[in-house]
């Protein structure tokens, strides 16, 4: 049975989750005019790498990728796969504190952080516990509930928009491109990396279709020019450029009258919440998996309490926000080889595999 719907789910809410608080920074921060393009060069390098590594995987079917890397022997798949592991390990401590702040900031000011964190990780292990098949069908739910709120949020945040902000479409540092080297540039790509490795640990009772990945992708290209236009078009360059969270304040400035609340930031951060809920879920779930393979003795349950514990103390030790951006660009040179690397190194292997004469479904 095809379950393409659950994958593509949990594809886009892991990447929505991402999208709207940090990566609207980043781009405004990376370019002052032709904001697009780079936003354009961000996906194109995201589809081509999403490309890379499932057309890979497809020649290796029904193999994960740990399986495909293990025929090669444990001596390479612990060099290749020990930066990925590491890097999951720092997405986990990132996104946990990194959301907390932004919890605590928006509407939880009086609670404690580390009880945020705490709930958080609590959140994400019960998840985890359930199964990946679960977590996906929980993604299918989440997806339901949810979206049709985003939709509306997305369409009212154009209320206070004034389109002359617009312009000019593009200046001479845009169109040289010489933001790509630049550091918010690098932090931005995290938005892109952090999701899509999950498809390369899919179990073989998650069967998907790769082209159904692919159409998907361009479902989130829209969102990332929203994220980024939306308060651009709402404040101006000049002003956008000095908020933390840019679009958080874009949508707090819509005025609803026939909505019983008077905010609609607090619709948008449960939503993003529950997304960012699966997108710690099954990030835990594939950094457990990778534990297990090196310690296939130690159970589920224990790799998955142990690591929300360990991740729960490196938290407690980041002190404050610049910490977690200085965390997040030393995890810079992981996702770039994460980027790079495995999706070609899969593909190799795979190509390897299919040529040996295995059928590529």
């Amino acid at each position: 049975m095809d379950k393409s719907l659950q994958v593509i789910t949990m594809y886009l809410l892991t990447h929505i989750g991402l999208i709207f608080f940090m990566y609207p920074t980043d781009i405004i921060e990376s370019v002052p005019v032709g904001h697009w393009s780079a936003i354009l060069l961000g996906f194109a390098c995201h589809v081509i790498v999403i490309g890379v590594y499932t057309k890979g995987l497809s020649y290796a079917a029904p193999k994960n990728v740990i399986d495909m890397f293990l025929v090669m022997g444990k001596v390479f798949t612990v060099i290749l796969l020990l930066p990925v592991t590491v890097y999951f390990v720092m997405i986990l401590v990132i996104t946990v504190r990194a959301y907390s702040e932004i919890i605590t900031l928006i509407f939880l000011a009086n609670m404690q952080m580390w009880a945020i964190m705490a709930l958080l990780l609590a959140v994400a292990v019960l998840i985890c516990a359930l199964g990946i098949e679960t977590l996906f069908r929980t993604g299918v739910l989440v997806a339901v509930l949810f979206l049709p709120i985003l939709l509306l949020i997305f369409c009212l945040s154009f209320q206070n928009v004034d389109w002359y902000y617009a312009f000019p479409l593009m200046d001479e540092q845009a169109a040289s491109l010489s933001y790509i080297v630049s550091r918010p540039y690098l932090l931005s790509m995290f938005a892109f990396t952090g999701g899509f490795m999950f498809l390369g640990f899919i179990p073989p009772s998650i069967p998907y279709k790769r082209h159904k990945v692919m159409w998907a992708s361009a479902v989130l290209l829209p969102l990332f020019l929203i994220s980024t236009y939306i308060p651009l078009l709402t404040f101006g360059q000049n002003t956008a450029s000095k908020f933390q969270f840019p679009f958080v304040m874009a949508i707090d400035t819509v005025n609803v009258t026939w909505l019983m609340f008077d905010r609609i930031t607090m619709f948008f951060m449960i939503s993003l919440i529950c997304f960012v809920l699966l997108f710690l879920s099954i990030v835990m779930w594939k950094t457990t998996l990778l534990i297990r393979r090196g310690f296939p003795f130690i159970q589920p349950v224990h790799a998955n309490l142990l690591l929300a514990l360990a991740i729960f103390i490196v938290c407690l030790q980041i002190p404050d926000w610049k910490s977690v951006q200085q965390l997040l660009w030393w995890n810079t040179y992981l996702r770039l080889y994460v980027m790079t690397v495995i999706p070609l190194v899969t593909l190799v292997l795979g190509i390897r595999h299919h040529r040996k004469g295995v059928a590529c479904p």
